[in-house]
């Protein structure tokens, strides 16, 4: 026959009494103490907190004991771990201050002490090739003009006398900006600068327009979307063919050195008449035999394209309200990048473009 066991204590049935659990707060507590850096400490945190610490064991035993001793159990437990808990975060903000510290300490520099490395920095060569450039035409008594890259259609077409109906306009070659009827675009090239200029100033005009350009390019080895120009304009009494071929014949031996001249070629540009495609002379075999016949630079011709040139076009003076029967005026323009990869062996217009700085310490704070 069954009765009820008046002497039967639930709390015995299992190893959940309160010194059992208070040894495993304590030995927990005393590795907390003990952990002299974060790495022990983390150890520490697995071991006495962790998924398998044995106050998470012990925790999960609660479940197995009789309802009536299950409050008791987990009372005592949840205090143990929170206890625990609490010690290792404290344990941890010490830790961590004491790393900083000793950190502050080992890694302190001094900086009154004498070094023997000089660090130089470097500018991008086509920022310096522009300063050198305007340096060059400064000197000559030239002045810097300097224009807005988005520009209206006006200024950098109709006024250079660019037809309504001429190829450039299209999307296939010029950036429009939105919405259309507002007859904006990014600048193809730096022009507009020569006519705000003429717009703006009365003759005598001895201008250098250097800036960055944009067409509807596709991004290679010669070509790029956005590059930059150099262009110059003259407007006074008398101006003639000749003066402009002692300008260039100066500019190209600024840039390429002594003995470098240039030659002209016929060609068309709206904005000058006439006009002629400018050609610089190989600056490696200066066009001289036998050298020519082996150069790589020229492919023999003993000349180089260099830009475009030509007297300004009456129309363009009218357009700007000078009068063409008293003033002439020659302009020309040249590839800023175009100039360097000349002076510099660049064979792929992408390294000048795409920001990579072994590319720009080699050229350093000058070109």
């Amino acid at each position: 026959m069954r009765t009820v066991n008046a002497d039967y204590d639930p709390v015995e049935v299992t190893p959940l009494h309160a010194d059992e659990v208070a040894a495993m707060r304590a030995a927990a507590l005393d590795a907390v103490a003990a952990a002299d850096d974060l790495g022990a400490l983390q150890g520490v945190r697995r071991a006495h907190a962790g998924d398998r610490s044995p106050l998470a064991l012990a925790n999960r035993e609660i479940g197995a004991l009789p309802p009536e001793a299950r409050k008791q159990a987990g009372a005592r437990v949840g205090a143990a771990r929170r206890d625990v808990a609490a010690a290792l975060r404290q344990r941890e903000e010490v830790l961590l201050d004491q790393q900083e510290a000793r950190i502050l300490v080992d890694e302190v520099v001094d900086v009154t002490v004498p070094y023997d490395r000089d660090p130089v920095g470097a500018r991008h060569p086509i920022s310096t090739l522009q300063e050198r450039i305007c340096d060059v035409f400064v000197a000559m008594g030239w002045e810097v003009a300097e224009g807005p890259e988005v520009e209206a259609e006006w200024l950098n077409f109709d006024a250079l006398n660019i037809g309504p109906d001429h190829p450039t306009r299209t999307l296939q070659d010029t950036f429009w900006l939105d919405p259309s009827d507002a007859h904006i675009v990014l600048r193809t090239h730096t022009s507009p600068v020569q006519a705000r200029t003429m717009l703006t100033q009365a003759p005598p005009i001895y201008v250098i327009c250097p800036g960055r350009t944009f067409r509807t390019d596709e991004l290679d080895a010669t070509h790029t979307p956005v590059f930059h120009q150099v262009e110059g304009l003259a407007v006074d009494v008398g101006l003639t063919m000749g003066h402009l071929k002692g300008t260039l014949d100066h500019f190209a031996q600024a840039m390429f050195g002594t003995g470098i001249d240039t030659r002209f070629r016929p060609s068309y540009f709206p904005f000058t008449e006439p006009s002629a495609e400018v050609d610089l002379r190989c600056f490696v075999c200066r066009g001289a035999e036998p050298e020519i016949d082996s150069c790589r630079t020229c492919r023999g011709e003993g000349w180089i394209e260099w830009g475009g040139c030509g007297v300004v076009n009456p129309r363009v003076l009218v357009a700007c309200g000078i009068d063409p029967t008293v003033h002439t005026g020659f302009a020309f323009g040249m590839g800023v990048d175009r100039t360097l990869m000349f002076r510099h062996g660049v064979a792929d217009m992408r390294d000048i473009v795409e920001g990579d700085v072994r590319f720009t310490a080699a050229f350093g704070l000058g070109v």
